[in-house]
């Protein structure tokens, strides 16, 4: 779980250097979770050769780390 969030935490980094925003689309609500912090959950987990978005949660629980940030 460590390097998932080490993995994590470096692609955001770098995403967040090549670009100006957070979120491409104008919504009405606040999401939980930004853009590209999303775009950065999905190249991680394939990085790391996981296929589904069921095994990256159940198996990883990376909405742990998410949890977290809420509170």
């Amino acid at each position: 779980m460590n390097k998932f969030i080490a993995s994590y935490e470096k692609i955001l980094e770098y995403i967040k250097s090549n670009t100006n925003k957070e979120s491409f689309l104008q919504q009405i609500r606040k999401p939980k979770l930004t853009d590209i912090e999303v775009i950065s959950i999905n190249l991680t987990a394939e990085y790391m050769g996981i296929d589904s978005e069921c095994q990256l949660f159940r198996d990883n629980k990376a909405f742990e780390m998410f949890k977290k940030q809420d509170m």
